[in-house]
């Protein structure tokens, strides 16, 4: 099959959606499949461009890291598309690329899958204060509902996610369908030598969080956790690798905490070796998100030997297990703290915790969920679709 793609992101913009993208369309490729997206023009190349068409694009006010395609841009790329055989397009975002992908794909005859990736009505309030928070649930529902009635097949990365949207009233062409890991990539680190860039000494204890610097990350929390931990451990540092628009107040929050010399921010990462070594020197994981469809994050450090002490929300209910790699705590400070000192203070506990981490993730695999996503593109294709059944029992 050939999957056209669109989206209102990928990278450089680092987030969930391109990560999920840049392993969806390797795995595929590995199948025997081939991907085309059209992404925004970040002014930037990276590594590998040959499979995108970039789209001119502006600047979004409420988040300076993203880009708003120009919709005339886009739907220009008609006849250069029509001369390509693709089997499906695959719109990635809610934004222009749901609205040019969906009339793009009447142009080009083709059947239209949608990822819901965001779990909007939790978090928009952040992004427009000024809209009543009793206004926001109504809108969202009624915005979902009419942008999944208008595909042929939704999927969504988690069970709880897949239950906000029956919620919603959302219940046809509804699949679940994880990103998973490359476990190949995400194999080995060198956490010695990320702490001695850093000017982290090799004995001091270090908890990480790695993702988007936004509000409902709920790193706030973290911050007080840290506030706490440092009373019975004053070493303590907490490594925030990421960039976002909530880094300013967090800073800010920092400063009232008193917290300077036990917060690092070290931006993003862009070099995946750079990554790796974030997480190996990290001694845990901290995460706290409210709204996290997935949370490949946790996937990393678990397959990286880092143990992880996290709530459980929407969609890392579905990764997060007990005696697997993580220490599953309500979003109590008391309790989170509490979870992370008594890591802290016994290594033979986080020794047991990193090894069952490493055979958690082996379930994670980013092929066996591209194995998945291709049965449900073949069941949305009118050629597939007396073996739509069939194929997609196999991988339930």
């Amino acid at each position: 099959m050939h999957i056209l793609m669109v989206s209102d992101v990928y990278f450089p913009r680092v987030n969930g959606v391109s990560t999920s993208i840049r392993t969806f369309r390797r795995e595929l490729n590995a199948l025997g499949h081939q991907v085309t997206l059209i992404a925004p023009d970040y002014g930037e190349v990276t590594d590998d461009e040959s499979w995108i068409i970039r789209v001119p694009a502006r600047t979004v006010i409420v988040d300076p890291e993203d880009r708003m395609m120009k919709f005339g841009d886009l739907m220009a790329l008609t006849p250069r598309l029509a001369d390509i055989d693709f089997d499906v397009l695959h719109i990635q975002t809610p934004f222009i690329a749901h609205y040019a992908g969906l009339r793009l794909a009447r142009r080009l005859d083709l059947p239209t899958v949608l990822s819901y990736h965001t779990y909007f009505e939790q978090y928009l309030h952040h992004y427009l204060p000024w809209l009543p928070k009793g206004l926001i649930q109504p809108v969202v529902r009624r915005f979902s509902r009419k942008q999944c009635a208008d595909v042929d097949a939704v999927v969504v990365p988690t069970t709880a996610f897949s239950q906000v949207l029956e919620g919603y009233g959302i219940h046809d062409n509804l699949h679940i369908c994880p990103t998973g890991i490359d476990l190949s990539r995400f194999s080995h680190g060198d956490g010695a030598r990320f702490r001695e860039q850093q000017g982290i000494d090799p004995t001091r204890p270090v908890t990480l969080y790695v993702g988007r610097v936004v509000h409902e990350k709920n790193i706030g929390f973290l911050l007080q956790v840290i506030g706490r931990v440092r009373e019975q451990e004053p070493r303590i540092l907490f490594v925030i690798a990421g960039e976002g628009p909530a880094e300013g107040s967090l800073r800010r929050r920092v400063a009232e905490l008193e917290l300077q010399e036990s917060v690092l921010f070290v931006g993003n990462l862009h070099h995946l070796g750079e990554l790796l070594d974030c997480y190996c020197a990290a001694d845990m994981f901290i995460f706290a998100s409210r709204t996290e469809t997935q949370g490949l994050v946790l996937l990393e450090a678990m397959a990286l030997g880092v143990p992880v002490v996290s709530t459980a929300e929407m969609g890392t209910r579905d990764i997060l297990v007990e005696q697997s790699g993580a220490c599953v705590v309500p979003e109590e400070l008391p309790a989170f703290a509490d979870a992370v000192v008594g890591l802290l203070m016994d290594p033979s506990k986080r020794e047991r915790m990193r090894q069952q981490g490493l055979a958690y993730v082996q379930s994670w695999s980013a092929e066996a969920k591209a194995e998945r996503m291709a049965a449900i593109y073949r069941g949305v294709c009118p050629a597939e679709a007396e073996t739509r059944q069939v194929l997609l029992n196999e991988f339930v």
